[in-house]
């Protein structure tokens, strides 16, 4: 829960990078909030009321909750999927990857699971503290009065 209320506090933070663990928990828990939206829209009769053509009433669970939830955490969404391409050493830009039929949304997922680029790189420092600093610099360091 905790990576959840992160991202929504970095709301609009495209900069930076993201650990696997916030993406995957804040994906997590969007999926959980989004499937009680949903629920909360069937009990309260919310839905949208879509017919076919015949006039026909159409099976849609999505109501206005559901929607005033998704534009809520749509930038959220997209700034911390930004935040684990940095983490992986890729632009925000890839996300338009995921436009390529059936491969693109492979390769995108594929980098969501894979692990931080060790050290620094052009975003910012590893969010997991690991090889953020040179070697060589902490050479006598323990020496220092």
């Amino acid at each position: 829960m905790k990576y959840y209320i992160a991202a929504l506090k970095k709301y609009a933070t495209f900069s930076g990078r993201a650990r696997r663990s916030e993406y995957w928990y804040f994906v997590l828990f969007n999926f959980f909030a989004s499937i009680l939206a949903i629920f909360i829209d069937r009990i309260l009769g919310t839905t949208f009321n879509i017919t076919d053509l015949n006039g026909e009433p159409l099976f849609f669970p999505y109501g206005y909750i559901y929607f005033i939830y998704a534009l809520f955490v749509l930038i959220p969404s997209l700034a911390v999927t930004v935040r684990r391409l940095h983490d992986v050493g890729k632009s925000g830009w890839f996300i338009f990857i995921a436009l390529i039929p059936f491969v693109g949304a492979i390769w995108l997922l594929i980098l969501f699971f894979t692990d931080s680029k060790y050290g620094p790189n052009q975003y910012g420092p590893n969010p997991k503290g690991i090889g953020n600093t040179d070697e060589i610099d902490q050479i006598g360091i323990h020496l220092a009065p």
